[in-house]
């Protein structure tokens, strides 16, 4: 039985479960309601959770730990000098191994060793997926009929029920915090690795970038320069000139669509608007590259000045109208939800409708909007395909929006490409970037949460 269709299996036996312990409820209690502790519903939630829970969580730690164990067993059944490989060449062999398991490579065409190892893959997992689905169904008839012996008037089912749900809850609240901290950790670990072959100094404050160096001890190649300056200035010049085309534009659009447009071009233009934010960026990046690039170059042209085929302005521009949204959509919802009064007031006391705006609406909705710009700089920090597209890889150290630049998530992405050992300073240097670029937009959704925490007190 396959993964999926287990899952539908006790899923559906949990749903006989949960009608199975309301009708024994009801006919314990002989028909009325009343005589229950709890509401007959959570007597069958009581039963279907019983059902579920342990045969689910019996499948979770299968499907954590199979692969482990078969691949365990598939490399003790491998002919001595095959076991005596090194971990790399050992990753590749099981690679190949899986490869003609699920049928990507013909097994004809594979070492004996790696098609009969193929073989005994498939048959474990075939027997791990058949002792799986008899354990967990198992599991799942006992805690059935467990809980049916269980189920009495005086049982307080609605107790156990929320308390089973707030741990649930609560598990699921920890591993969005457990997966955040594993992250933090895997950048901070090889970022401490990468610090031990460059020195710290040398990559916060130097100023050229050129990561190639040698992968082999007998090859000839660079040593590489690993200054971060060029990186983070070509991140800074291209988040600010995208923030020079969305914040007016988007906080304009969002004052019109909250205070002057009527309902009927408000409900046309706000989902148009919001189309923007549905666009992927790769396509973005196509428009930056063979439309607006060649269109300022030509503009230059025009004027007597030099603007190269991949420049900031591009992919700055593109990058504005992309996060136009971001702005216009939050700063419409927290100018809308300043109250009526306060717009009533200032109209009362003889204000105009531009007056209140500037003197009421907006200093009442500042901090919506700085955390909706804050917002708006941590999108085009992080924007990768249009970077690549329009501004090129050129790091260069340069305030000239006509020149080509590139950014922090440009050249992680450069680092990475391909079958990378990560043991050598290049590939190391995409973490450090990536805990440096993790640091500062934290810092910057810290700043954010304090404006609207220190602010938002005033109009409460």
């Amino acid at each position: 039985m396959s993964p999926l269709s287990l899952i539908v299996a006790l899923l559906a036996l949990s749903v006989f479960a949960y009608y199975f312990g309301r009708r024994r409820a009801f006919a314990m209690a002989g028909g009325r309601s009343r005589s229950l502790h709890s509401r007959p519903g959570y007597y069958g939630a009581y039963v279907a959770l019983w059902c579920a829970l342990p045969a689910l969580g019996v499948f979770a730690l299968w499907l954590l730990a199979q692969p482990g164990v078969i691949e365990s067993i598939v490399v003790s059944a491998l002919p001595e000098a095959v076991r005596g490989l090194g971990p790399d060449r050992m990753s590749l062999l099981l690679n190949d191994i899986r490869n003609v398991a699920d049928g990507t490579f013909p097994a004809s065409a594979a070492a004996p060793h790696v098609a009969e190892a193929a073989a005994r893959l498939n048959r474990l997992d075939a027997t791990g997926k058949g002792a799986l689905a008899a354990l967990a169904l198992t599991l799942a008839l006992a805690g059935l009929v467990f809980a049916r012996s269980r189920v009495a008037p005086a049982l307080r089912a609605r107790n156990q029920v929320e308390r089973t749900i707030d741990i649930l809850l609560i598990a699921c609240s920890s591993i969005a915090i457990l997966t955040t901290i594993g992250i933090v950790l895997s950048l901070v670990f090889e970022s401490i690795r990468f610090f031990g072959k460059i020195p710290f100094f040398d990559f916060v404050l130097g100023i050229e970038w050129s990561p190639q160096t040698a992968l082999r001890d007998d090859q000839v190649g660079s040593t590489g320069v690993f200054g971060a300056i060029p990186l983070f200035a070509g991140t800074m010049l291209i988040t600010l000139i995208a923030m020079l085309i969305a914040v007016p534009v988007g906080l304009l659009s969002a004052i019109y669509l909250s205070d002057y447009a009527d309902l009927r071009v408000r409900g046309a233009v706000k989902p148009v608007v919001e189309i923007l934010a549905g666009i992927p960026t790769v396509v973005y990046g196509f428009f930056a590259a063979l439309t607006v690039a060649p269109l300022f170059r030509g503009l230059g042209e025009s004027v007597g000045l030099d603007v190269a085929s991949e420049s900031a302005l591009a992919a700055g521009t593109v990058m504005g109208i992309m996060i136009i949204p971001f702005i216009s959509s939050l700063s419409d919802d927290v100018m809308n939800a300043v109250p009526q009064s306060l717009r009533n007031g200032s109209l009362a006391m003889g204000a105009t409708k531009s007056e209140t705006i500037r003197r009421v609406i907006l200093p009442a909705a500042l901090p919506g909007i700085f955390a909706a710009c804050l917002l708006a700089v941590s999108r085009a920090i992080g924007e990768t395909m249009i970077v690549v597209m329009a501004a090129g890889l050129a790091a260069n150290l340069t305030a000239n929006p006509f020149e080509a630049v590139t950014t922090v998530t440009v050249q992680i992405v450069t680092l990475l490409i391909g079958d990378q050992e990560f043991d050598s300073a290049k590939t190391l240097a995409a973490f450090a970037l990536g805990l440096v670029l993790f640091v500062i937009t934290l810092a910057m959704n810290v700043v954010a949460l304090h404006v609207v925490r220190k602010y938002r007190e005033q109009y409460d």
